[in-house]
């Protein structure tokens, strides 16, 4: 499979998309002009179409791959940047977001950091629902770019964008985590467990985590300290681009269970 011929129909899934994808080329392009904010936010407008309107959340605005962009199906090797995950609005990340438009006050004056941020949707959700201050932490640089269009696609200033890996790192005082498919990876889900369990007990943070149903995220023993607060069955049109996984499910993580 390529990612940049990815999304077929014959490889248009979220499990084959993660566990598959890794490009011949990932920097075609090493001058310093191809990395200025300039240069990619000129690169999104080009390959991406303003979308979400068949998500879970059709008030949403996001510049995403669709089958009419030129790296739909594309060769990898073209692609100039780092893994494109912002690029698509991922089921974990629709729940999440959907969840914080039903139920503002979940977010409404509270710190939130939207961890693992991607196309920036969470980090807009809790914007619109009222939140004080919002950070939006990937690491990839493309996505801190994507996440300022998007915002400015919604009327919304941009928020803080961070592109370091805040895993691991000494806790913030945030009031709110949001994780949404984050648990796509074994290591990963171990070292966000550790890393979780600090800022709960350092700041009190709450958690919430949205993920469709992952093996790895079902297998993990963080798994057995989740409360489910809500269900969403995916639109139809997600289903078909995520392996056939129908529902997309919010959790909040409890230590103490």
């Amino acid at each position: 499979m390529t990612m940049l011929g990815f999304l077929t129909p014959q490889t248009r899934n979220v499990k084959v998309f993660i566990q598959v994808f890794i490009p011949t080329t990932r920097h075609i392009c090493s001058s310093a002009n191809c990395q200025s904010e300039e240069y990619v936010r000129k690169f999104i407008l080009e390959n991406t179409e303003i979308a979400g309107q068949q998500s879970l959340t059709p008030q949403v605005k996001l510049r995403l791959f669709t089958p009419n962009c030129r790296f739909w199906r594309e060769r990898p090797e073209l692609w100039p940047f780092e893994d494109p995950y912002w690029a698509i609005y991922w089921p974990g990340g629709q729940a999440l977001s959907r969840f914080l438009l039903d139920n503002p006050a979940v977010c409404r004056g509270k710190t939130v950091l939207d961890l693992g941020s991607g196309c920036g949707a969470s980090a807009i959700a809790a914007k619109l629902s009222g939140a004080a201050h919002v950070v939006a932490n990937d690491i990839d640089t493309v996505a801190a770019v994507a996440t300022h269009m998007n915002c400015e696609l919604n009327g919304l200033p941009p928020p803080v964008c961070l592109t370091n890996n805040m895993i691991g790192s000494q806790p913030e005082g945030f009031d709110l985590i949001l994780l949404g498919d984050m648990f796509y990876d074994e290591a990963l889900a171990t070292s966000l467990h550790s890393w979780l369990d600090r800022c709960i007990k350092t700041h009190g943070t709450k958690v919430l985590i949205g993920d469709p149903g992952r093996a790895q995220f079902e297998e993990h023993s963080i798994r057995r300290l989740l409360h489910q607060l809500a269900e969403f069955e995916l639109p139809k049109s997600v289903r078909e681009e995520n392996y056939g996984l129908t529902c997309s499910s919010v959790w909040c993580y409890r230590p103490e269970l």
